[in-house]
């Protein structure tokens, strides 16, 4: 029924800009695809963190990309960074009300990767 339900939305081409999406699911990923987008939002929906906290708790990612997937995610509304003026300077990332949406979705993420691991697990 779901699938009949988003049929309509599936058949059209959505476009923004210069680009051209072929299902919603294409913008979604074009937003938190990759190794690292969905990671960095699911840490931020808690609390803001500055980005040594981020590098803390995504040790594998590098410095250079995470700065360029902050400002990816920053970009296209989902966090903000602001800059507090003291010495040295503070910079915090923070979920918009915006990427605050996306939290069902990663939480659906999360539950199914834990249902996976204990399945191939067994």
């Amino acid at each position: 029924m779901a699938e009949q339900q988003s049929e309509g939305v599936e058949n059209k081409r959505l476009m923004q800009g210069d680009k051209v999406y072929s299902t919603p699911m294409d913008v979604t990923l074009e937003v938190i695809g990759g190794k690292w987008k969905a990671l960095l939002v699911y840490r931020l929906l808690n609390a803001p963190l500055r980005f040594s906290e981020l590098k803390r708790l995504v040790p594998d990612i590098t410095e250079k990309m995470l700065t360029q997937q902050l400002r990816e995610l920053e970009r296209v509304g989902v966090l903000t960074r602001t800059v507090f003026a003291e010495v040295p300077p503070r910079v915090e990332y923070c979920v918009t009300e915006h990427g605050a949406t996306l939290q069902p979705v990663l939480a659906a993420m999360c539950e199914w990767g834990r249902s996976h691991w204990q399945q191939q697990g067994e």
